[in-house]
């Protein structure tokens, strides 16, 4: 007898983290649309930032962003999956003609989780002490904070950065709290981050889902899973990176919160070097998020300058 033909399927990278996101979408979605779970596949699709985790490189050297999205991308457009599951934070603020994004489940926690063995929390991390990050904004914001520390490229997936510590390769790390708490890992966090002083990268602790614009029924079946107010933050974030031109080459971070009704975007943008930092906060109405992310992004490229991102321009082109 012949299987039933896929409820969907769904693509994702091969990480455990990225296979649990997809495995959560499989499991909202079944029980919103009352079908097997089975019936929902999932597609693991190898990316290029997959491919380049061992050769340790930093991903603002060797095309950003795109690397854990491109191929999945690909997949979408030539018909072979129907959803693309993304960690938000990843991907880029154009998307690829006939592609969209516009459903994002409830946000995990945003914050960054600072990760040590002998050191209770970043305060307390000896001067000249090594801290890892494959995150550029991470590093500007240590470099910014603790000129002090060693600053050292440090990719994998979660449970390779953790191996790391305990092999010596680095004194802390630092990463995601959604992750760690998606993974059932939370325990590990030495301590957290304070967002304000530490602005998470836009869209970070989000799970996106992408598909061709013109499939409609996939639309309609995924619309349910979307939170609103995720979808508001994301959307004030993301604008707030387009306006800035962001990508894994311009370290960004911003903090949203939602009261009454009011957004407050506060946003971060750093030299790769940490010695320049510019702030700036905006609030107004949440149906107005992407016209309050665009303000942000204004506010902060006047308070830098043209001479501090055509630096930043400069050197993503070397």
């Amino acid at each position: 007898m012949q299987s039933p033909a896929p409820f969907l399927t769904l693509g994702t990278r091969g990480s455990p983290l990225a296979l649990e996101q997809a495995t959560h979408v499989r499991r909202l979605l079944a029980e919103h649309h009352q079908v097997a779970a089975d019936r929902i596949h999932i597609e693991v699709i190898r990316t290029e930032g997959d491919r380049t985790q061992a050769e340790n490189l930093s991903l603002k050297d060797i095309g950003g962003k795109g690397l854990f999205s491109r191929q999945i991308e690909d997949a979408l457009l030539s018909g072979r999956i129907d959803v693309g599951v993304h960690s938000a934070k990843d991907m880029a603020t154009v998307l690829p003609d006939g592609l969209v994004m516009p459903v994002y489940l409830e946000r995990e926690d945003v914050r960054d989780a600072f990760i040590c063995l002998n050191a209770p929390s970043l305060d307390d991390l000896p001067r000249g002490a090594r801290i890892g990050t494959s995150s550029l904004r991470r590093a500007a914001q240590m470099r910014h904070q603790r000129p002090d520390l060693h600053v050292l490229e440090f990719r994998g997936n979660v449970a390779t950065r953790l191996r790391k510590l305990t092999d010596g390769v680095a004194d802390a790390t630092l990463l995601a709290l959604a992750g760690l708490n998606r993974l059932g890992m939370a325990d590990a966090a030495t301590a957290i981050l304070d967002p304000v002083l530490f602005p998470p990268a836009p869209a970070q602790g989000a799970i996106g889902l992408e598909y061709r614009e013109s499939d409609h029924a996939t639309a309609e079946k995924i619309a349910p899973l979307n939170h609103a107010l995720t979808h508001t933050a994301i959307s004030a974030e993301r604008a707030m990176l387009r306006t800035l031109d962001g990508s894994c080459r311009t370290p960004i971070g911003v903090l949203t919160t939602t009261s009454n009704g009011q957004l407050t975007l506060n946003g971060q943008v750093l030299s790769p070097d940490g010695d320049q930092s510019f702030t700036g906060t905006v609030i107004g109405p949440a149906e107005n998020a992407e016209a309050l992310g665009r303000q942000l992004g204004e506010s902060l490229i006047s308070q830098a300058g043209e001479p501090f991102f055509a630096a930043l321009r400069q050197q993503a082109a070397m």
